[in-house]
């Protein structure tokens, strides 16, 4: 029993650690200094952003399931997790160093960018393929939730330190304001945060035995690989209701990535914020985003992931639809809060339900098709806005395309019987 509260302590852990990389990077501060800063304007920074997530995704899809069939076969998730770990750390770190104004600043910028999000997506992917296997029956639900929490307290610690040492007219520990560096060193932070606090997870983090496939002692081939993901893919219609899951998230999952791509950047620029009150905008959202996601965690066992994802939708189309009109700052900050709160129980009862519906054996492809389905389609909703954006020349009509997403998904997630896809996975 010790062992195995070592092993869920050190997988919620990784959520700890890696969500300084999405709150930082992804969302927050470099964004937002790469549109206001790196690129020559804020709308075509928003526009070149958008993109980058956007290819980002289409790798990712491309990618995931395929990997996912690679560690089901070979045994290999956590040797993956720990090199998809080092990758994103060392492009972030890398990112510190591109100058603006320096030759192919914006083009080196953003595919670096791209290396680190894939790498930390495919990261993903191996870390919750873990979550069926560590997790006590009946508790899933909870420990996804916990995790998600504990990411966005992460998140926020993160985020507190760079505004108090480097987000500042005197940064601490004498660090230069030159170029923006103060600004740009905190993809180090990042890198460093990252780094420091997934060591337990990669040492401690272990498949049990008994719970490995048998078949993944067989030889590891490439036609074999892709033999064992055309079977996935054909197996997958079997199992009806994690299929009408993956559709819907498909669709909602755009928002949220879109939502998440785009939040710093628009509070940024729409209410004229400095980079200093979107570090602290973010600290709100996290805060409320992490309260969200462990209030949510028994409420998702006790009720099902299935009615914790259509209200969260219900209310994100709401609190985005608010932070679309909002007149002034003191609404976005509403908006934003409501978005957090409930964010964070939105993408923990996602993870809780798909492990719920995940047969044993093949847990792993299963996962890489849940990152799949959120992102074979995930450079939609980004791409959109940014198109919508650059059209209309407004950044508020752009970031109404998100309603779209979250309101269509909810409507297909309707179609999915939790408990008639809990026994499928049981008896398949």
């Amino acid at each position: 029993m010790r062992y195995k509260n070592q092993v869920i302590i050190a997988w919620v852990g990784y959520d700890w650690a890696n969500s300084a990389f999405t709150t930082l990077v992804v969302t927050f501060v470099y964004a937002t200094y790469f549109s206001q800063a790196i690129a020559p304007d804020e709308v075509t920074g928003i526009t070149l952003w958008s993109r980058a997530v956007a290819i980002s995704g289409i790798f990712i899809a491309l990618l995931a399931p395929f990997l996912g069939t690679l560690a089901d076969r070979g045994k290999t998730r956590h040797r993956y997790l720990i090199a998809a770990t080092l990758i994103c750390i060392t492009a972030t770190a890398i990112l510190t160093f591109i100058k603006p104004g320096q030759p192919h600043a914006v083009l080196l910028a953003l595919v670096i960018f791209v290396i680190a999000n894939v790498a930390f997506e495919i990261g993903t992917v191996f870390y919750n393929a873990f979550l069926p296997a560590i997790a006590p029956p009946g508790k899933i639900g909870r420990i996804s939730g916990f995790g998600w929490g504990l990411g966005y307290l992460g998140g926020l610690v993160c985020l507190l330190m760079a505004l108090l040492i480097l987000i500042r007219d005197i940064p601490l520990f004498g660090i230069s304001t030159t170029a923006g560096f103060n600004y740009r060193a905190s993809n180090l932070l990042v890198a460093v945060w990252f780094l420091v606090f997934s060591i337990p997870t990669l040492f401690l983090l272990r498949t049990p035995k008994s719970r490995i496939r048998e078949s993944s002692i067989q030889p590891t081939t490439t036609i074999g690989l892709l033999r064992d993901f055309r079977q996935t893919f054909n197996e997958i219609s079997a199992y009806r209701d994690t299929l009408r899951f993956f559709i819907a998230r498909l669709v909602y999952n755009d928002g949220m990535v879109t939502i998440f791509a785009f939040g710093g950047i628009y509070a940024a620029s729409t209410f004229d914020m400095s980079l200093s009150e979107v570090i602290q905008f973010g600290i709100g959202i996290n805060v409320a985003a992490g309260i969200g996601a462990w209030l949510s965690g028994p409420l998702d066992d006790r009720f099902g992931g299935k009615t914790i994802i259509l209200t969260t939708l219900i209310a994100l189309a709401g609190f985005t639809l608010l932070a679309a009109t909002a007149p002034n700052k003191t609404w976005i900050w509403i908006a934003g809060i409501g978005i957090g709160i409930f964010s964070g129980p939105n993408q923990a009862a996602s993870r809780s339900l798909l492990g719920r519906f995940a047969p044993v054996e093949r847990r792993n492809q299963f996962f890489g098709l849940f990152a799949f389905s959120g992102k074979i389609t995930a450079f939609i909703g980004p791409l959109l806005l940014g198109l919508v954006t650059q059209w209309t020349g407004n950044q508020r009509i752009g970031i109404t395309t998100v309603l779209g997403f979250f309101l269509v998904g909810g409507i297909l997630l309707l179609t999915v019987k939790e408990e008639r896809g809990i026994a499928l996975s049981k008896h398949k």
